[in-house]
């Protein structure tokens, strides 16, 4: 699918000296560009999705853990004295 896409002679400037520096086409700089943003885009909705719905959940149960908890189990994770995940309470 061929796209075509208007910037600014600023910004076209800008993406040439770029792929001058990283002896890039000005093409692959833009989608580079492009792929890290839609990705960054996604994996946003994605904490914004899981984010809601872990919320509604609390709000349905009311089981919870407080943050010390959780970072007391992260804090041992790769160690000796690895706990198991703490039991949700309400």
């Amino acid at each position: 699918m061929a796209t075509s896409l208007k910037i600014s002679d600023e910004l076209k400037g800008r993406v040439q000296q770029l792929a001058r520096q990283r002896r890039r086409s000005a093409h692959w700089i833009m989608l580079e560009a492009i792929q890290q943003y839609v990705a960054r885009e996604e994996a946003r909705e994605d904490f914004l999705r899981e984010a809601l719905t872990s919320w509604a959940d609390y709000q349905e149960t009311g089981e919870h853990l407080t943050g010390q908890e959780v970072r007391s189990w992260l804090d041992s994770w790769g160690s000796d004295d690895e706990e198991a995940a703490p039991e949700c309470r309400r």
